[in-house]
């Protein structure tokens, strides 16, 4: 029976090390969650990482340039398909037979073939997975290795097909709110820069060409208007030209940092980001640690989901801090960055060892946040954009209707 060595913490917060032997790295956890231990780290002696991890970079370097073949979607559904036919008994290749010839689209079908064969050489799944990067992500391929250890990948895959509809479930709801009032700032914006730009200097050269005086609003109105047809050209350039430098600054690293730490101090869009990014951490948390990928392994590919800079780095620190025999709660809680309710619950599955469940509930209570206030800022958003374009239209007809109604009383 292997032996293996780890390393973890104790419900009283004590670092606790030493060797056990059990069949498997997930009945290795089992065991020492039943003796009060939390394992941060277990390892089979013998084993030595380092190479594996120098080949795991290889065959990434090799199939690095492969543009990614899955969407969001069809990875859910192909995921899904694939453990339905594992729990009916299927051998491996056979199952990928069977997905490659459901397949219609072609580079979805070269994509499963080449695995398949791949497979049929004698190569784990888990490292062929590894070099598609741009299609399987590091989560994918972590779960998938830890199904592989322990004998469940029909499950574990069950539990990845369940978490990856999760995921997309909760974006596609961010992104219909979004796009509503989106598409109508867009619209709207349009629409007044061509009446503005267009329009309304073809309506008042009248008014110029009676040389009378006119009221403040027509006169704003046109020396606007003015600008905007003399230099429109100009003015969208810059706009353009900004967009691309906005572009190239939040792709350094700096610039990325800084652009997450004003969006999480927006009010309610600061919520949200804050709100989605700890879902998505503690629902891959919860779904990892469950498939029996260690914590230190799971939280460094869990943190890349958050889509943010700055609470990756506090979840890094904390991950740093449990290496050195900390609570993962304490860390997350000193960061300020995460709420009570979650440094609490966190604290909580730490103690009683239900950490997975209790990570599935913070989960849980966020996507309904998260409906809750995207709920609330769309329809805030939506009247607040109606009242302004209606205020700017309302403005540029009463600035037209004042000189005729003058021109009107003066004929009388």
């Amino acid at each position: 029976m292997p032996v293996y060595q780890y390393q973890g913490y104790r419900s009283d917060g004590g670092a606790a090390t030493g060797i056990i032997d059990a069949e498997n790295v997930k009945v290795a956890r089992l065991k020492l969650r039943k003796e009060g231990v939390y394992p941060t780290d277990v390892v089979e002696q013998g084993h030595t990482p380092s190479r594996s991890q120098e080949a795991t970079r290889s065959r990434i370097e090799r199939f690095g340039s492969r543009s990614a073949t899955l969407t969001a979607t069809n990875l859910a559904l192909l995921t899904r398909q694939f453990a339905t036919l594992l729990v009916a008994g299927l051998p491996l290749v056979d199952a990928l037979s069977v997905l490659v010839d459901q397949a219609e689209k072609k580079p979805i079908k070269s994509l499963l073939a080449d695995i398949r064969e791949q497979v049929r050489g004698g190569k784990a799944l888990s490292a062929i997975l590894e070099t598609y990067e741009k299609d399987f992500s590091q989560i994918y391929v972590h779960m998938v290795r830890a199904g592989e250890a322990s004998g469940a990948l029909d499950q574990i895959l069950f539990r990845l097909a369940e978490f990856l509809e999760k995921q997309l479930a909760l974006r596609n709801k961010v992104t219909n709110a979004m796009l509503y009032p989106l598409l109508m700032l867009v619209i709207g914006s349009v629409i007044l820069f061509f009446l503005i730009t267009f329009v309304v200097p073809k309506i008042t050269l009248v008014f110029t060409q009676q040389k009378q005086a006119l009221p403040w609003p027509t006169v704003a109105l046109m020396s606007v208007s003015q600008f905007f047809a003399d230099y429109w050209m100009l003015l969208v350039g810059l706009l353009l030209g900004s967009l691309y430098a906005l572009q190239r600054f939040i792709r350094t690293g700096a610039g990325r940092m800084t652009m997450d730490r004003l969006i999480l101090k927006l009010p309610l869009i600061g919520d949200v980001a804050r709100m989605v990014s700890i879902s998505r951490l503690t629902s891959t948390l919860a779904t990892m640690l469950a498939s029996g990928v260690q914590l230190l392994d799971a939280m460094d590919v869990s943190k890349r989901v958050m889509n943010n800079r700055v609470l990756e780095a506090t979840v890094e620190t904390a991950r740093q801090n449990i290496r050195e025999g900390e609570t993962i709660a304490d860390p997350l809680k000193r960061s300020g960055q995460f709420p009570a309710l979650v440094t609490h619950m966190i604290a909580v599955g730490e103690k009683s060892g239900e950490m997975e469940e209790m990570l599935r509930r913070v989960s849980q209570i966020y996507d309904g946040e998260v409906e809750r206030v995207i709920a609330r800022l769309t329809s805030l958003m939506e009247p607040i954009m109606i009242l302004a374009m209606g205020a700017v239209v309302l403005f540029i007809v009463v600035a037209i209707l004042l000189p005729i109604f003058e021109m009107g009383q003066m004929i009388r």
